[in-house]
């Protein structure tokens, strides 16, 4: 006890407050004092900023995607009408608020989240299709190939079948995916006949991995698997749509590209040279489309903002140069318009022919914004034309939003 006293004697030589019974307060020397005001007062600034008129559009595509994430997290799917009603419901209160300055902006939030839920759901909807539920052997297969990926030991086709029949197969699929031996895949828009072991959709290898079974629902595909014996070429039963037949000029136009540079410039120089145009990288060797990916450099292979970037400022640029060498046209129209309008025309046939992906989508809408600003005489170069870029992207494909390519391009954005 006597030790225990000293012990708080000598405490309070150095803490002389507890003795008195109280703590004093914090004192802030003058120039911190100055500084913390100072500072308060700018984030202050910056917050009113932040939340200024239009300021808070870009969060618009955050809320919309957020909606779609939603839906994906769900654990069942959700009824049509419930995600309907509820946008319509949310739309009403923000309209209902937009007199309020605190309730308005909130109220918008949850619309676009609601719109992102919805269109979510309506896409499934509008996509629904049977999937294989048990692996089946023997399968004959009779329809049109609208996809061919040619791959470095075997080559892949997209199948939309127009007959199905096999033991044991229940259900009444609707498109296929199958591997077939190199060089044996059959061009874009043929009707072929062949038999084929299907599998179900596979499952993510791991906890929150990979989902191929749902990259596989959005893209329409009720199963998967690999040719056996030879393929065979017949008449079609039916005349093949319109989308097929624009896929089969497409493919036939990136086919032709892809051969000439690759006879020109082979190897995997004319297979890198050849995927940066036509968008086909299935050619690469792996280890140097391993190489490029280890070291950093593989997203070079994705036709993105670089590239489209190049493609419409050589035009435009060119096109310019070119009109302003002729007088009697400059001095009549404004060429840097016609530029921009032929450099439009150059970024939307880029787009088609590399294969439309996600990142390529992306940049075709900012260059188009920007473009189109060209030509009315507006400025667009403001975070706004990404927030259009991602809306665009996720009211065409909003399944994009669990994909990598879509949080490169606008999440870590």
């Amino acid at each position: 006890m006597v030790d225990q006293g000293r012990s708080r004697e000598r405490a309070e030589t150095w803490r002389p407050w507890v003795a008195a019974g109280r703590r004093p307060a914090l004192a802030w020397p003058d120039g911190l004092a100055k500084f913390a005001n100072a500072a308060a007062r700018r984030l202050r600034e910056w917050a009113l900023a932040d939340v200024g008129p239009g300021r808070l559009v870009p969060w618009l595509a955050v809320a919309f995607g957020f909606g779609i994430v939603l839906y994906f997290t769900a654990e069942r799917e959700p009824a049509l009408w419930a995600a309907l009603a509820f946008l319509l419901a949310a739309s009403a209160a923000a309209v209902l608020a937009r007199q309020r300055p605190v309730a308005f902006p909130i109220a918008l939030a949850v619309a676009a989240a609601a719109a992102g839920f919805a269109t979510a759901t309506t896409k499934q909807a509008i996509i629904a299709h049977p999937v294989l539920r048990a692996a089946a052997w023997n399968v004959d297969l009779a329809g049109f190939v609208e996809v061919r990926e040619e791959r470095e030991r075997s080559d892949r086709i997209v199948i939309r079948l127009a007959r199905i029949a096999g033991p044991g197969l229940s259900e009444k699929l609707e498109r296929v995916r199958v591997s077939v031996r190199k060089g044996t895949a059959p061009p874009v828009g043929s009707f072929v006949e062949l038999k084929a072991r299907l599998t179900p959709p596979l499952e993510p290898q791991l906890p929150g991995g990979y989902d191929f079974a749902r990259d596989m629902y959005f893209q329409g595909l009720g199963a998967s698997g690999f040719a056996l014996g030879r393929i065979r070429t017949a008449e079609p039963s039916e005349a093949p749509s319109l989308r097929l037949r624009y896929a089969a000029a497409i493919d036939a136009m990136r086919e032709a590209i892809d051969k000439r540079i690759r006879t020109v410039v082979p190897g995997d120089k004319g297979a890198i040279a050849s995927a940066l145009i036509t968008g086909k990288r299935d050619a690469i060797s792996a280890p140097v489309n391993d190489a490029m990916y280890i070291s950093g450099i593989g997203h070079v292979l994705s036709i993105s903002g670089y590239h489209m970037v190049v493609v419409t400022g050589v035009v435009f640029f060119t096109l310019r140069a070119l009109f302003a060498l002729m007088p009697a046209f400059a001095n009549r129209y404004a060429i840097k318009k016609w530029a921009a309008l032929a450099a439009l025309g150059a970024a939307a046939f880029y787009l088609l022919l590399s294969g439309a992906e996600v990142a390529t989508q992306r940049s075709f809408i900012m260059i188009a914004i920007v473009l189109i600003g060209v030509m009315v005489d507006r400025p667009t170069l403001t975070l706004r034309t990404l927030t259009a870029a991602a809306l665009g992207v996720l009211l065409l494909a909003p399944e994009a939003v669990v994909h990598p390519s879509f949080q490169l391009s606008f999440a870590a954005i």
